[in-house]
């Protein structure tokens, strides 16, 4: 039998459960576990600025690809508590990553000892296991049951402390014969997809409503397949964004209060039936319950049998694995389509696609200061269907998620449920570490992208290329909007005089100094007709210098983004005019009929 360091041991188990890559920051309390990815090699490290940073990039790692498992590495104390933030992220939106902390020797855990932290106990409420390794031979076991853990069921993250003499210890480990555990997913039965199925033939206005779960179990063609031989039109929730493509016959377009179309709610307010697969009933999808489930039938498939019922009650739960209730929904509708028991749903997908046709909202303004909706119009040009585009949350990424379009799975990388602010850079360094081949596409605006900028530095350092779109208006944009019921414009206005960049007026910080300064390029756009040409300008130069690379749109100050102030899906307030000729939206998915 092999001896070798418990650290050893760890890392040789990360390689066999598939682990190529990590993010992290060294520290003296898991120096050894380093000691060990050195030694053993095979992993490729990325050495982050920021320990959130490296954990918001094991985020964006694992959200690219099926199957990946984001890993990030911390010392003892702050090192982990700065990973909390990434660890919440991971666990509100379903994503497996891995984050390993040092820690003080288990002499003195209890001790006040220097960056001796109870990490596990922080760390337990957004995670499916944390916990300090004590024991030293304990350190396979943990590793492998963290990684079934992370992969069965709903996916999420862990966390795995290890003490610097636990690390240190050696003991009998033969990786040779190390295998992964099985991976538990729950999966429907066939009585179960007939009756959903029946409940489904049974409507006239069906619709189905896409989630992350259909990403993470990797069941996008899947739903396209089910939803193409039963005519039903798919609504695809944020997380759920690209399960079927933007300009398919049956893309009913996004319900909600702010990532939403017009088409799209108003579609949802005709149905009477939702298949909802995948997806959590998230409070900005649905707004007020009595509005969205008002005349409706509701069928729920998750793969966690606690979150059927958690925000309403179904009239139909099943607890699946999004692929292994799909398959059988595909199966069952290709027996039913041969024995021509499926409805004729042509005329109410048919008027799905007019609503799509006739509600757009404007995005073409030739103003100066530029609006930001022409910012997403240009994005729409300039980067096409291979597009990952990777945001996080403000005004920005609501716009996005309104004006741009995607067409694959993977190719909208949202922090969903914890949305907080810094996560773009880092999580777009992820994704295009994670496919360094890949057009990647960040969005932010100026406040998200102040948060952790220092990231930048990291694309730089390791040569890690992407563009990132930076729309600057000096303010919290949606604190801002959001102040309005108050009627309050209070501590939310980044402006100020810069006294090293006058010609900037009121938009304060040098976005483009900073970004230089850290080793990147940078552009600034004031005009909305030079936006086309700066991301030409834009991709080249992050193809020749292989860095990220920002677009700074110079933005008026105040726009007040479509979405509703009561809550209430059927009550969407559009505070710009909404498009009247086809010239207004010409990116619209389906050209305006007016």
């Amino acid at each position: 039998m092999a001896r070798m360091t418990a650290a050893r041991a760890a890392v040789e188990i990360l390689k066999r459960e598939g682990v190529d890559v990590a993010f992290g920051v060294p520290g003296a309390a898991i120096n050894p576990f380093y000691a060990a990815l050195k030694a053993s090699g095979g992993i490729s490290h990325t050495l982050a600025r920021h320990v959130e940073g490296a954990s918001h990039m094991a985020e964006g790692y694992t959200r690219t690809h099926p199957g990946n498992i984001g890993v990030c590495v911390g010392t003892s104390g702050p090192a982990g508590t700065d990973m909390i933030t990434g660890l919440y992220s991971a666990s509100g939106d379903s994503i497996p990553i891995l984050c390993v902390t040092g820690q003080a020797p288990t002499a003195v855990i209890h001790k006040e000892d220097f960056q001796a932290v109870d990490i596990a106990s922080i760390a337990r409420p957004v995670t499916k296991m944390a916990v300090t390794v004590l024991e030293a031979a304990q350190v396979p076991g943990v590793f492998q049951q963290a990684f079934h853990l992370m992969r069965s069921g709903r996916p999420g993250p862990v966390l795995i402390d290890l003490p610097i003499d636990v690390q240190l210890t050696e003991i009998e480990f033969d990786p040779d014969t190390y295998e992964p555990l099985p991976v538990y997913k729950p999966a429907a039965t066939r009585a179960q997809i007939e009756k959903a199925l029946g409940m489904l033939n049974a409507a006239e206005r069906p619709l189905i409503v896409a989630g992350g779960g259909i990403v993470n179990a990797d069941a996008a063609a899947l739903l396209t397949r089910f939803a193409e031989l039963t005519g039903t039109p798919v609504v695809p929730t944020l997380m759920g964004w690209g399960v079927i493509p933007d300009d398919h016959e049956l893309n009913a377009g996004m319900v909600g209060l702010q990532t939403s179309h017009r088409y799209g709610n108003a579609t949802f307010l005709e149905s009477d039936f939702v298949l909802g697969i995948g997806n959590r009933w998230a409070n900005r999808h649905t707004g007020r319950l009595d509005v969205y489930t008002a005349g409706r039938t509701f069928v729920h498939v998750d793969v966690e049998p606690t979150q059927i019922g958690r925000i309403f009650a179904p009239d139909y739960g099943i607890a699946s694995d999004a692929r292994a209730a799909l398959e059988l929904f595909v199966e069952v509708a290709e027996e039913m389509r041969a024995e021509g028991r499926l409805p004729d749903r042509t005329a109410w997908a048919a008027s799905a696609q007019e609503r799509r046709a006739t509600l757009q909202r404007r995005t073409h303004f030739e103003d100066v200061p530029m609006k930001p909706q022409r910012v997403y119009e240009e994005m729409n040009k300039a980067f096409g269907p291979e597009t990952r585009y990777v945001t996080t949350i403000g005004l920005s990424q609501i716009a996005g998620a309104q004006m741009l379009h995607v067409y694959r799975p993977r190719h909208w990388i949202n922090c969903g449920q914890a949305g907080p602010l810094g996560w773009t850079v880092p999580a777009a360094l992820g994704v295009a570490k994670a496919d360094p081949e890949a057009q990647v596409v960040a969005l932010s605006g100026d406040y998200d992208f102040q948060f952790m900028i220092e990231e930048l530095a990291v694309g730089a350092q390791h040569r890690i290329p992407y563009v990132h779109v930076l729309v600057n208006n000096a303010y919290l944009g949606l604190i801002r909007q959001a102040q309005r019921a108050f009627d309050i414009d209070f501590q939310v206005n980044l402006e100020f005089e810069n006294i090293n960049a006058p010609e900037l007026g009121a938009y304060g910080v040098d976005h483009v100094k900073v970004a230089e300064g850290l080793g990147c390029k940078a552009i600034r756009v004031t005009d909305p007709g030079e936006l086309g040409a700066a991301f030409e300008q834009a991709k080249k130069l992050a193809a020749e210098h292989r860095v990220p690379v920002i677009v700074e749109a110079i933005l008026e100050r105040v726009t007040n983004i479509a979405m509703s102030t009561t809550n209430d899906i059927s009550d969407v307030t559009e505070f710009e005019p909404v498009a009247a000729e086809p010239g207004h939206a010409p990116t619209a998915v389906r050209p305006l009929k007016v």
